[in-house]
């Protein structure tokens, strides 16, 4: 995470960070999801970046010099409620298939696989809505409120 936030700050693209640190462009990607760096890998990341191999081994909101930022927060908790829903889209057409196939193998006089399919499907929808917040009924300004009311304040 840090490595990536340094090097967007600084306009490279991995590419090009693989090319200064000599590090190989997959490296680069395994870091920035967050694997664990050797430590060779982390001294050429840092002698790229002029920072201590130690700021590149702290979490970002315990490093002084590189700050997650509060919009930053709620863009990376979005960006992980999409990729959840993509998961489980993946997911549902994967179970799914498979079911039909089941039932056209075992008895294809009744379709039951439509009834899985509509049970989770109904669910993939409302996953979908609320990770691009099309319908936000439980967003931040409702857990705001219910706070607040559990506290006692008046708004």
């Amino acid at each position: 995470m840090i490595v990536r936030k340094l090097r967007l700050q600084r306009g490279w693209s991995q590419e090009h960070l693989s090319q200064l640190s000599g590090l190989s462009v997959r490296t680069i990607q395994r870091i920035e999801r967050g694997q664990n760096a050797g430590l060779e890998s982390l001294k050429s990341l840092a002698a790229v970046f002029e920072i201590q191999v130690t700021d590149l081994q702290q979490e970002p909101e315990m490093n002084n010099d590189v700050k997650v930022t509060p919009d930053e927060k709620i863009i990376l908790e979005q960006v992980r409620a999409i990729k959840s829903f993509y998961s489980n889209l993946i997911s549902y057409f994967s179970v799914i298939a498979l079911l039909f196939v089941i039932n056209f193998m075992i008895d294809p006089s009744y379709i039951w696989a439509w009834w899985p399919a509509l049970g989770w499907g109904i669910g993939i929808v409302c996953h979908g809505l609320s990770a691009f917040e099309v319908l936000n009924f439980f967003g931040p300004d409702w857990e705001k409120k219910q706070v607040e009311k559990r506290l006692g304040r008046k708004l």
